[in-house]
């Protein structure tokens, strides 16, 4: 019969149009801003770094290795190495980034920084609202905005942020037992003859 379809059609739209007025999961518009749709686990949207303590400066994990400014696409990404280096948060010298900026008016949210970074220092907002009424310098975010803490990644990526940390965590194990096993063979060496002189060999005797 012709028009089948778009009787269908205007049934399946009188039946969600009648029950959104008693269905609350049928209700399609949102009053933002003063209601919010959750979002998902796996939502991404701009770039932050992550620091561990309480100190954003000193606690920060990247060590201006420049692996994500070499791969962005759009090369929003731009980092100024320091010339000295300081302790991290586990206490071990490590270079830091004198500068740190993404321009997130070029940014396109592809995830690459993400994936390559090898210290698990820079990951995905779920933060969108970031509009401006400037153009240019507004848009560029620096160090000390981009800068976020561990527990801040947990609450908008729990799961994931539970894996990083066990694989951190893995790590510093592994590294602590080998810098033990370095340390015990070392002082093993240097106990296993106390009070020994070298001697040197006898010339050989002439017949």
């Amino acid at each position: 019969m012709i028009g089948t379809g778009i009787l269908k059609g205007m049934a399946v739209t009188a039946r969600n149009f009648v029950g959104s007025y008693f269905e609350k999961d049928r209700l399609i518009t949102v009053q933002y801003p003063e209601e919010r749709s959750p979002l998902p686990e796996n939502y991404r949207n701009f770039p932050f770094l992550i620091y561990d303590t309480d100190d954003p400066e000193a606690g920060l994990r990247c060590v201006a290795c420049k692996i994500c400014e070499k791969e962005c696409p759009p090369q929003c990404i731009y980092i100024i190495k320091s010339e000295d280096k300081k302790p991290d948060y586990m206490g071990k010298p490590q270079f830091y980034a004198a500068v740190f900026d993404i321009d997130i008016s070029v940014c396109m949210s592809c995830q690459i920084c993400v994936e390559v970074c090898p210290f698990e220092a820079i990951k995905m907002d779920k933060v969108f609202e970031l509009s401006k009424r400037e153009r240019f310098d507004a848009l560029l975010q620096r160090k000390n905005e981009l800068a976020k803490s561990n527990e801040y990644y947990h609450s908008i990526h729990p799961i994931e942020a539970a894996e990083v940390d066990a694989k951190l965590a893995e790590a510093a194990a592994a590294a602590a037992k080998k810098k033990a096993a370095a340390a015990a063979a070392t002082a093993a060496g240097s106990t296993s003859a106390p009070g020994t002189v070298p001697v040197a060999p006898a010339p050989p005797t002439t017949p």
